[in-house]
């Protein structure tokens, strides 16, 4: 008896906690799983040039933090054109790997602009100012990540197998599990594409205090090279998953199916996704807007074009409410608000990061190591944290997903999903745009010389920092949880 009580607390010891917590999901990783890991680990490792942009933009370009915050806003807007994008794909969904190809090449285009930048300098600026080529730059790389990403959501939903190796269907509950590890280990490869990122700058960055300008230039240009592998990763995993499946399909064609029946095997049911062109129509509506506000040179033309989208995507929200009972659209409006409210505070802008740079003495590698520290430790939060997640309900976690997941009309949970991801992108829009306004007010400026001269142009002043950040942190911590406050104190509560 005291021997199975010592067998039993062995089994609950340190080593099978690891064992469930590390080993238990790389068991559960499938050879499928391979292909949009690949994708999402591109998204991650696409912060490799983070760290030279930074300093390129201080040490290079005249931009103020204002500028830089208003800069980021524009280039936050394509994460709101996820709805469209994502009904494209299940509309071309048997050709979707053609959008992985193409924002590869807006990805691949971004890398070789800025390259050619710094390498070739003033052939550049011959065609172009140099500010104009870092933010063509700046802007087209989102645009490829978004792209690739609404196709790693579905090939993520795709990977999982709907038959075992004999051919037989899964289970719903297997198929559920399987449906959770691929989500999870996404979470991963996104992550780890982080870590790598930050170890590789550490690398490259290695001696950069004793480099003059001209080295620290090269050590740039040949991140910026390297990060061509960003979409070479991406597109190395479109392609696996296409050999996958030729050979899945050929192997169940060896034991005895016909070419249809193991089509059927591996398609999707509904393949063929009937269009609706309120997407399109608002999507269409939204690009000719920032296209014509933006290159018009339109004043307030961010403000413009957050609140045109803002009025797109309440329209297809109050278009959705009309199917929810009162109760459950109040509900909906209430959990909107505070996930929205919690997404669109300010944050201090580069001026923090400048002067970490020039006051504290921060170089490329440092920051490299801390970016590294950053992302080992969301990586051991996430391994940690994983029993908790499997074990509590999902509304711990993602309010938003779980609310649609469980009182969403069946038929339009896709809709939901999408036009609420939309709505959420843009906190992040409205984020840029209060980071702006605050960096307007509390003015932050770095040291910025002629390149020619030497002569200081704009001199450094980091005295309004400290009030800038209490500001930021007092709107951070306030604002949301007064919300939430004033949420459940009133009509939209939610108990989900």
């Amino acid at each position: 008896m005291a021997g199975d009580t010592a067998s039993t607390r062995q089994k609950r010891g340190p080593w099978a906690w690891i064992d469930a917590v590390v080993f238990d999901l790389a068991r559960q990783m499938r050879w499928t799983f391979l292909p949009p890991l690949m994708v999402y680990f591109a998204a991650g490792f696409s912060g490799l040039t983070g760290i030279v942009g930074t300093f390129f933009v201080k040490e290079y370009l005249d931009l103020s933090a204002a500028y830089l915050a208003g800069l980021a806003f524009w280039a936050g807007l394509p994460w709101a054109l996820k709805m469209p994008l994502g009904h494209l794909v299940d509309i071309i969904w048997r050709w979707k790997w053609l959008l992985v190809y193409l924002g590869a090449g807006l990805i691949g285009l971004s890398m070789i602009i800025m390259y050619l930048v710094i390498t070739q300098t003033e052939m550049m600026n011959a065609i172009m100012p140099i500010n104009a080529w870092y933010i063509t730059s700046f802007l087209l790389s989102p645009c490829g990540l978004v792209i690739q990403d609404a196709v790693a959501d579905a090939m993520s939903v795709e990977a999982v197998p709907r038959v075992d190796a004999a051919g037989d269907p899964i289970d719903e509950e297997q198929s559920r599990g399987l449906h959770v590890t691929m989500q999870t280990l996404g979470r991963f490869a996104l992550i780890s594409g982080t870590v790598a990122v930050a170890a590789m700058n550490i690398w490259m960055f290695r001696g950069i205090e004793a480099m003059d300008a001209a080295a620290k230039a090269d050590i740039y240009a040949t991140i910026y090279l390297l990060a061509l592998s960003i979409p070479l990763v991406s597109v190395s995993g479109v392609m696996l998953a296409g050999v996958q499946k030729y050979r899945a399909r050929h192997n169940m064609m060896r034991k005895g199916l016909t070419a249809a029946e193991a089509d059927t095997l591996f398609e999707r049911p509904d393949e063929h996704t009937k269009p609706n062109p309120w997407y399109f129509i608002g999507g269409g509506a939204f690009v000719a807007l920032t296209l014509a506000v933006g290159l018009g040179q339109v004043p307030y033309a961010q403000e413009i074009v957050f609140v045109g989208s803002m009025l797109i995507v309440l329209l297809l929200m109050r278009q959705l409410i009309k199917v929810l009972t009162p109760a459950k659209a109040r509900a909906l409006i209430g959990t909107a608000t505070i996930i929205f409210m919690f997404r669109a505070v300010p944050r201090p802008g580069d001026g923090i990061t400048w002067f970490n740079i020039d006051v504290l003495g921060f170089d490329q590698q440092f920051l490299s190591i801390l970016s590294l520290i950053t992302s080992v430790l969301t990586l051991v939060g996430m391994v940690v944290l994983r029993p908790m997640m499997a074990s509590r309900p999902i509304v711990w976690i993602v309010a938003m997903l779980a609310w649609i997941a469980r009182n969403a009309p069946d038929n339009l949970k896709a809709t939901f999903f999408a036009v609420m991801a939309s709505f959420t992108n843009l906190a992040l829009s409205a984020s840029s745009l209060t980071t702006k306004y605050l960096n307007q007010v509390f003015t932050v400026t770095r040291e910025v010389t002629d390149p020619d001269t030497g002569a200081v142009t704009v001199p450094a002043d980091y005295s309004e920092l400290g009030v800038l950040l209490i500001v930021v942190t007092a709107i951070t911590v306030g604002i949301p949880l007064l919300v939430i406050g004033m949420v459940q104190q009133s009509r939209l509560r939610t108990t989900d």
